[in-house]
């Protein structure tokens, strides 16, 4: 078997029931859940399985240890306990770093995962391993079931209990369990199935399933033909008795039984098939043709926009009215093009519980991490990029805001502190906000810091707010951390985490109140591909400003310009802001006008006064990176192509500020 064609599904579905594990061990510590135990046995055995077919032995090993520990558990032989479950996380983060290094192109075997072994084989002990027994009384006796067995022996049927249980090795499940309820249909009817069929449909069951089967064939027929479909391991059949034989005969009609579930034949053969196909609403689509699909999406909004503008210049109603349609067409295939390649921000948001159990524990406190808002969708580009950032912060936030438990009990806070990750939409972008409840940011001591290191004047620190104050621990290679951990630290890192953010089109903001806790918010686009701007004209220079930046336009007298710090500045409905001429930054010579528009733009709370020559008009631009040489350019985030084939350079609003 070529393993690389099955690769990119391997590391998916990895991934999968890795993020299913974590969300239930962190159950199974919160609540002893034992349906917990049953979906981390179910997601370790299936995980074994898939590596075990792909050849990456040091996955399936380390899986088989954690599962053989949780079947003592799931069968009662053994209590789970603290000792089990860190190592179960321990096993959880090592088999993470064996999928991201098969991802890469490794093997996934240079994880040293000896300690965690031996405290599995520690647990387990010399307890003999669990065989797997099948339950004669799987399935419940009820009037319906009853009723229909009875049906079927009266036309000289007999009912059959099989279990059957597939290879560790299977790849496709479903499919093995179809080819079996095919072989069945050729002997007689299934009249139920545990679990549903539904579910095994879905691939949601461990290897094994069980069927309640009714046939004029003998047991040794059955068997022989499921024990024939491939990679199925074993097959039992045992004759039928219902739980409630001896019970009082209810009247059910043969009328009704009959067509719930003794069909025909030939009905019932095309059963299967109907539902595979209603069920089949998603699919796996490699990301690479998403993006192929958009690039040439791009090209065709650059050329609507030529289109667009040569209609124009004709004039020419029949054409304006076909470009016209073009255009309500483009708008709502963008609209599904873009949503294509929109993701839940869940994918990130899933890594943190276990993050937080972890840092929490690592440094000794008591944190209770709240989401909400792990369903709302963003561009896939931000989600593999915002990962980093809110890492970031969110272990700051445990670091250095949430206090240890004695402290916050002497301040008359709960010793478990609270943290808050939300995520919501907002016009067309994003926000996250992380927020603790701990002890906020020392402003004061943040200003003493400031001023002592030079990063502001002794004038600014005056004007400025506690929230602007705040806002300068992330300053490059700013911190007032008396002691710097290897965990964090409000300084260490945090200009990269606000770059990055920035990088991508977002904004970062914070509130503090000391005593009281720290709230980040971070602003992102929906997307970084396709965006309204505003083209702006200077000298015979056309600009694009995002729209998502811009907060008004006005026209602004010469008469109009006041001075405040040395810097010119105008009054905006009562707040001084200040201006910045695009012809000085970019050095484009213009003529001189008495009466200018001005573009405001603004950043998080402050406004930024944008003095363009005209304003050509609001556009949906194709975002394009410089590249490599030109990476870098002060106030510049990007280009687009112009419906007339120039181009015209971005303006990324946050280098004005």
């Amino acid at each position: 078997m070529d393993v690389n064609e099955y690769l990119g599904l391997f590391l998916d579905e990895s991934q999968e029931h890795i993020q299913s594990v974590n969300t239930q061990l962190l159950k199974l510590e919160q609540t002893g859940s034992q349906e917990a135990i049953q979906e981390i046995f179910r997601s370790a055995h299936t995980l074994k399985g898939m590596s075990a077919t792909m050849g990456y032995e040091s996955v399936a090993n380390l899986t088989h240890e954690m599962e053989s520990a949780l079947d003592l558990v799931r069968a009662g032989k053994k209590e789970s306990n603290q000792l089990l479950l860190d190592t179960m996380f321990s096993a959880m983060e090592q088999i993470e770093e064996m999928i991201a290094d098969i991802e890469t192109g490794g093997r996934g075997a240079n994880i040293d995962v000896t300690a965690t072994v031996s405290a599995f084989q520690s647990f387990i002990g010399s307890t003999p391993k669990a065989v797997e027994v099948v339950d004669e009384t799987v399935f419940t006796a009820d009037l319906y079931t009853d009723s229909v067995i009875k049906q079927a022996k009266e036309t000289g049927f007999e009912a059959f209990q099989l279990h059957v249980k597939l290879s560790d090795a299977v790849v496709l499940k479903a499919a093995r369990a179809y080819m079996v309820f095919d072989r069945l249909q050729e002997l007689g009817e299934v009249v139920r199935t545990v679990p549903e069929t539904e579910a095994i449909e879905q691939e949601q069951f461990d290897l094994s399933f069980d069927v309640l089967f009714v046939s004029q064939e003998s047991a040794d027929v059955i068997e022989h033909a499921v024990s024939q479909v491939s990679e199925v391991e074993h097959v039992q059949v045992t004759p039928y008795t219902s739980a409630a034989a001896g019970a009082p005969e209810v009247a059910v009609s043969a009328e009704s039984v009959a067509v719930a579930e003794v069909k025909p034949k030939a009905v019932e053969a095309d059963e299967p098939k109907e539902q595979a196909v209603a069920q089949a609403k998603t699919i796996r689509v490699n990301l690479e043709r998403i993006d192929r699909l958009m690039n040439l999406f791009e090209e065709f909004i650059i050329d609507r926009g030529r289109l667009e503008r040569l209609a124009d210049e004709v004039g020419q109603p029949e054409l304006n009215e076909t470009v016209e349609k073009i255009k309500r067409g483009t708008n709502e295939l963008q609209s599904l093009v873009l949503t294509l390649r929109m993701m839940p921000i869940e994918q990130v948001f899933n890594r943190f519980p276990r993050m937080v159990r972890s840092v929490a524990k690592d440094i000794h406190k008591k944190v209770q991490l709240e989401i909400t808002g792990a369903e709302t969708e963003l561009d896939r580009t931000v989600i593999d990029e915002i990962g980093d950032p809110l890492v970031h912060l969110i272990r700051n936030a445990i670091d250095h805001g949430i206090e240890l438990p004695e402290v916050r009990l002497e301040a008359g806070k709960p010793e478990q502190g609270r943290l808050a990750l939300r995520a919501y939409h907002g016009g067309n972008r994003v926000f996250i906000e992380i927020e603790d409840d701990g002890a906020g940011i020392n402003v004061d001591k943040v200003r003493s810091k400031a001023l002592e290191r030079g990063v502001i004047t002794p004038e600014e620190a005056t004007a400025m707010t506690d929230n602007e104050v705040a806002m300068l621990i992330f300053a490059p290679g700013f911190s007032t951390a008396d002691v710097v951990t290897d965990l964090s630290g409000r300084g260490v890192g945090l200009d990269v985490v606000k770059n990055k953010i920035e990088s991508l089109g977002g904004v970062v903001t914070l509130e503090t109140v000391v005593g009281q806790g720290t709230k980040f918010q971070v602003s992102l686009p929906l997307t970084l591909s396709i965006i309204s701007a505003m083209l702006v004209q200077v000298g015979d220079e056309t600009y694009a400003v995002p729209l998502s930046s811009i907060l008004e336009t006005t026209l602004l007298d010469e008469a109009d310009i006041l001075t405040a710090h040395r810097e010119r500045v105008f009054d905006f409905r009562g707040q001084l802001v200040p201006l910045v001429y695009l012809k000085e930054m970019f050095a484009i010579e213009t003529e001189t006008k008495t009466q200018f528009p001005v573009v405001v733009v603004r950043k998080g709370n402050k406004l930024v006064g944008v003095v363009v020559n005209d304003l050509i008009g609001q556009q949906e631009i194709v975002m394009k990176p410089l590249g490599t040489y030109l990476e870098g350019i002060s106030a510049i985030s990007g280009a687009t192509i112009l419906g007339d084939g120039r181009v015209a350079l971005i303006v990324d609003s946050n280098d004005l500020f």
